[in-house]
């Protein structure tokens, strides 16, 4: 192993032996499940503002925002990253606060599930059960691009076969996660995101030396048809430029709509100790955001000028680009011992992308299966030891299942991230709209828009979108409406009207009990449960063989 390796190699060390040592520390400070799953409400401002966007970017900022700029210029990636940072400013705007507040008052919720079921008193607790389910259905995969992305640095950097170090990846996230719950996670992300920040801006000032100036990228970029338009989009194929329309740029924007439905940012505004510093979190948030997509975008356009170059290799797919970062750090380990260690955070960059949104998913997961599957749906009565045993059991299985579906190599990181963000953009968003800003929304209407927008997320990619033309836009988009659409009508269809939230001031009483008795609403929750449980299923089929 040459020196340089070994240089960078030993700060990525550093780095997760850091990660490993928070866990063991703040192990000591989660008496219960409450304390695992939402850190007791502690969280600063600061940490509250870092940890949400840091879990948000995920490999998708290092790994993804860059390969689409460097394969088809500014405009797919410029529009994502808009969506984005208008989609992270609202939701700090609109729901941030309510939900910080509206969670304490609906039982003292601690999961988001828990949070739907004791907003609508859901007896049932059928929407309890069918939003953890999806939870564990989308963050499954979301967690496996995580997987993949560590897999494809530690492959491509030691030139060792991609599912063992995939799998050691795995193994160090999973370690100070189940050690350290949600204060270790929010902790660990905070430093993430400035190893993030710092990886950043050494890859763009290095990148532009090596490209030949700032002028020599900018001059390369406008050689390409349609790169640096934000109307039209370069086909890498043929060299020439194709129309990047209205529709299409709508469909894009709508990845900002995934913000309202994301449970492991939205825990971060529960989690956050005072309320009335969430102003503060939000300026952090959102500069930080739309700062660091930009460089990343960026990041994407320099690439090419270095490819260009001749010191890294041209790309032709994503799964080969999105390791562009890696090949940059590795070049810049060429310049001496500074330079190594400038390369070792590089990647320890990202891995702290990787490794700040798998953390908060698999807990958000575990939350969902050990607290509100087993405890809230099938009654198991646990001692608060045994309780945190089988959460962190279940992070280590829900892990399992992660690797599993990530041991394909050539599994592209930003497809997964986007199919997983429009299954909880749609399935979560518009319920949490609608649970804080529409006093009369009620349980039949929340439970049709979660199964409307969840199952219309699956119809849309594999059944319509291929159809092409018009019917090719993110799915997102239509599986948000859909929904938004389903509570509409469903609530209107009821009589009563409630006056607030009903796990505080009551629930209204529904058209289906005035009228139609209780062995009408039960045939629809047994209508209800069996068809989620045939979509539940579908639904793991097509996760598990997604590429």
């Amino acid at each position: 192993m040459e020196l340089k390796t070994i240089g960078m190699l030993a700060v990525i060390a550093i780095y997760l032996i850091m990660m490993v040592v928070i866990g063991v520390i703040y192990s000591k400070k989660n008496n219960d499940v409450s304390d695992f799953y939402l850190g007791g409400r502690k969280l600063g401002p600061l940490v509250t503002a870092m940890s949400a966007e840091a879990s948000d970017m995920s490999s998708c900022l290092l790994m993804g925002l860059p390969v689409v700029a460097y394969l088809s210029g500014v405009a797919d990636a410029g529009w994502t990253a808009i969506g984005l940072g208008i989609g992270t400013y609202l939701n700090w705007l609109f729901v941030a606060k309510r939900l910080r507040r509206y969670s304490v008052k609906a039982g003292n919720a601690i999961t988001i599930p828990e949070f739907f079921s004791n907003r609508f008193r859901d007896n049932s607790h059928l929407l309890l059960a069918i939003s953890a389910i999806w939870i564990v259905i989308f963050f499954v995969p979301y967690t496996a691009s995580g997987f993949a992305a560590c897999g494809k640095l530690f492959s491509t950097l030691f030139n060792i076969p991609y599912l063992p170090a995939m799998i050691v990846s795995a193994i160090v996230i999973v370690v100070y996660t189940a050690l350290g719950g949600f204060l270790a996670a929010s902790t660990t992300d905070l430093i993430q995101s400035i190893v993030m920040t710092i990886a950043l801006v050494i890859v763009v000032f290095f990148g532009v030396s090596m490209a030949g100036g700032l002028d020599v990228v900018i001059n390369n970029a406008k050689g390409l048809a349609g790169y640096l338009s934000l109307t039209q989009i370069h086909d890498q194929a043929t060299g020439t430029a194709s129309s990047y329309g209205f529709l299409t740029i709508l469909s894009t924007l709508a990845w900002g709509l995934g913000y309202f439905g994301m449970p492991h940012i939205l825990l971060r505004f529960m989690g956050t100790e005072d309320e009335n510093k969430l102003k503060l979190s939000r300026r952090i948030a959102t500069i930080w955001v739309i700062i660091s997509m930009f460089i990343a975008i960026f990041i994407g356009i320099v690439g090419y000028s270095i490819s260009k170059a001749g010191h890294i290799p041209a790309f032709t797919d994503s799964s080969q680009s999105e390791t562009l970062i890696i090949k940059i750090a590795m070049l810049l380990s060429n310049h001496g011992v500074i330079a190594i260690i400038f390369a070792g955070i590089i990647l320890a960059g990202i891995l702290a992308c990787t490794m700040s949104t798998s953390d908060s998913q698999l807990l958000a997961a575990s939350s969902s299966v050990s607290h509100n599957l087993l405890h809230d749906v099938l009654h198991i009565e646990l001692s608060e030891k045994a309780s945190m045993l089988v959460a962190r059991i279940t992070v280590i299985c829900i892990a399992v299942i992660g690797v599993f579906i990530a041991r394909d190599p050539e599994s592209s990181v930003f497809a997964i991230v986007s199919f997983a963000w429009a299954g909880f953009g749609a399935s979560f968003g518009p319920i949490m709209l609608f649970s804080l800003f529409w006093k009369r929304t009620n349980r039949n209407g929340a439970l049709a828009g979660m199964l409307v927008g969840g199952i219309m997320v699956f119809v849309w990619k594999y059944l319509i979108k291929p159809l092409g033309g018009i019917w090719g836009i993110y799915e997102l988009l239509p599986a948000f409406l859909c929904a938004c659409i389903a509570i509409v009508v469903v609530v209107l269809m009821q009589e009563g009207k409630t006056s607030g939230l009903g796990a505080v001031s009551g629930a209204a009483d529904t058209y289906w009990s005035k009228n139609k008795g209780r062995s009408a609403e039960g045939k629809l929750v047994k209508i209800t449960s069996v068809l989620g449980a045939l979509f539940i299923i579908l639904s793991i089929v097509l996760c598990m063989n997604m590429k």
